[in-house]
Parts: C-alpha cells; structure tokens; sequence
C-alpha cells in the first residue's frame, strides 16, 4: 500500500517542493513529479535550474529518452505511458490540485499544502479521499520551519 505523507502549512508550494525534491535525490530516491496544471511543470522545472547556486537535481520531462535513467521525471499530463515502468516507481511528488489517477503504483507518495491560498482547502479534499480509501495519511506541520 502507498504510504502517503502531506507536508502541510508551508510559505510557499513550489520552492519548498524543490528542496525537498533536493533532499530526496540525495536520499537515493527517485521521483515522479505530477503536475499538469497549464505552466506549473515548466514552472517547476524552471525552479529546480535556479532554487540553489550551489547544486543541480537532474531532471526531464516524462516521456524523455533519459527518463529511465533520471532521478526525477516531471508528468505534465496524466499519460501514465510516459512514465518510468512500475518497477522504477519509488516516489510520487503531487503538485497538483487533484489526485494523481495512478498514484497507487508507487512505493510513496508526497504531497505539499501552502499555508494559505487556494491550494489549502484542495489539500484537505485530497487528504480525505486518500482517507477514504483506507490509507493513513500522515502529516507533517512545516509552519515556521
């Protein structure tokens, strides 16, 4: 079963989500980022080139040749043929406002709320469907962190 885990009352969605995406690949974990709201996989991959100075996370768009070998794939689109085979599906990073349609086929999956804005009471909705499912969801409190 998944393991789902929501990091909640963070300043802001996307660079929060690059340094955890940071964290991650240094763990040895490879990602699946979902994120096909209209400009927020570009904007997401943008990010991960600038966030820091100091380092790089290697990372392609679903459906690249490299994406096999690439710890993190961002899925603009819900295609499920573009992504690594289930075999390599260690972690899903959720960025979007919905639920990932395959969200189940991996190991963990990871999900980020602001602290306010829009984003917050889709959150919640996510947080009860996964609950609904019979998944215990845990969650982390980032205010101030």
């Amino acid at each position: 079963m998944t393991d789902i885990k929501f990091f909640t009352h963070v300043d802001q969605r996307l660079p929060f989500a690059c340094k955890w995406t940071k964290k991650a690949v240094e763990a040895g974990r490879r990602l699946v980022v979902y994120a096909p709201e209209p400009g927020r996989a570009e904007q997401f991959d943008r990010l991960l080139w600038t966030f820091s100075q100091l380092s790089f996370v290697p990372h392609v768009p679903a459906g690249h040749a490299l994406a096999a070998e690439t710890p993190v794939v961002i899925a603009a689109s819900d295609e499920e043929s573009l992504l690594p085979p289930p075999s390599m599906r260690d972690t899903l990073l959720n960025l979007s406002d919905a639920v990932p349609p395959w969200f189940a086929s991996f190991a963990a999956l990871r999900e980020i709320v602001s602290a306010g804005g829009e984003d917050r009471p889709l959150g919640r909705e996510r947080y009860k469907h996964y609950q609904s499912l019979g998944y215990t969801v845990a969650s982390e409190n980032r205010a101030g962190k």
